[in-house]
Formats: structure tokens, sequence, C-alpha cells
């Protein structure tokens, strides 16, 4: 039985997604003291955590950014905040997706299915295999990005979707094709999600000096062209 972590001060609201995600047989696990969330997410060990960004003592960001320090678990941020630098930030600390509230339990079992399917099931990324288009190489076994001896660590959805358009270098990958390959389901996913994490992917190139890798095509796609003499 998997466990999830919620931590969500709206306490009616836990009372209910508990239940729900417990109805399809999780074991959710509630944190006792928001002052003690860091020991508690290393006594509990949880498969996966749903986590609010507006919490008493530490917000969410400072949490996540915490756990990913100590673990590779799968989280799920959940928020009222919509606007696209919240959703950056997320990312940008380790968070896995982005979950706007309102929700409807439907949309939150779904992507916490597919979430266990894509880091624990079928479409869990597979050891011993790296990707590589120029100086760029991907490691499946790390899950890093290494740019002539530079390393650097990827949240699983950022590194499956670089490795769709590594796969693919100089050919366009529909929005779809790429939000199936991540999150299993076109129906339960904000297409902003899938610019968020492109978005993030763009900066990590920049940062290793790999401006405009990455083409964009309105109404057809992403496309990652790498220049040639590099």
């Amino acid at each position: 039985m998997y466990k999830v972590m919620l931590i969500e001060d709206d306490y009616q609201l836990c009372g209910l997604i508990k239940e729900n995600l417990e109805r399809y047989g999780y074991n959710v696990i509630l944190p006792e003291n928001f002052t003690n969330i860091e020991e508690e997410f290393l006594t509990i060990n949880p498969d996966l955590v749903l986590l609010d960004i507006n919490l008493p003592y530490y917000d969410g960001y400072y949490l996540c950014r915490s756990f990913r320090q100590k673990s590779t678990v799968p989280i799920l941020m959940i928020s009222a905040r919509s606007q696209e630098m919240d959703q950056i930030m997320a990312i940008e600390l380790g968070a896995d997706d982005f979950i706007t509230k309102p929700f409807t339990f439907e949309m939150l079992q779904s992507k916490v299915k597919a979430t266990f399917r894509r880091v624990y099931g079928e479409y869990a990324v597979k050891d011993g295999k790296c990707v590589c288009v120029g100086s760029l190489c991907l490691d499946d076994k790390t899950m890093c990005l290494d740019y002539k001896g530079i390393k650097v660590e990827l949240s699983k959805n950022v590194f499956k979707l670089l490795k769709k358009l590594m796969e693919n270098e100089n050919s366009f990958v529909s929005r779809e094709e790429l939000i199936e390959e991540v999150w299993d389901s076109v129906t339960f996913v904000d297409d902003n999600t899938l610019t968020v994490n492109v978005t993030r992917i763009k900066q990590i190139l920049s940062e290793l000096g790999l401006k405009d890798l990455i083409k964009s095509k309105r109404g057809v796609g992403y496309m990652l062209q790498y220049p040639s003499g590099e």
C-alpha cells in the first residue's frame, strides 16, 4: 500500500482528501505538528507528498526544497495560487506537479495514480541508459544532465520532457505527445503545466551556456535543435 503524506492546514479539505484517496487503497498520513514536519517526513518516509503552499510556520516552498534535499520522493504541490511564476518556483524547487485549487477529487486521484505509475510502475525510468545529443547527455540511472563535465540533477518531469526532445532532435514533438509522455493523461493536465516545465528546461540549458536550443511553433509543439559544431 502506497503511503501518501498530506500536508494541508485546511482540516475540512484535509479530511475530504484523506477519505477520497483511502477509498482507492492509499495510506494517507497527516502530520501531527506543523512545527516538526521535516522530522515527521523522515519518519514516515512517504511514497508521495501532497503539499500545500500556504502553511503555518514553514510554507510549502521551503518544505519542498527541504524534502528534495533529502529524498527523490514525488511531490505534488497544491495551491489556490494560479500564477505561472508560482508554478515555476515550485518546479524549480523540485516539485513534480502543481494542482490548482479548486480541483475535483477525480482529477486529484487521477494525478496521484498517474504519478505512482510514472515513478514506481510500468512508466518508471529504467536504469542504465544514456541519451546524448552533441555534448549533452542524460543518464537514466542518476537522472542527471551532463554537459562537458557539468552535471545538473533534474526532476522526473523535466528529465522525461528533455529526454523526449533529445530523442527527437531536429523534429517537432506535439504538446499532446509531450503531456502523454510525462503525465500519462491529456485530460487532467493543465496546458500551462507543460509550459512551466519547458520554461524550466530552457533556464537550465541557458545556465549551461546553451541558449535557444528549444524551439517552439504555435499549434505544432517543441523541438530541440543542437547547434552544429558544438
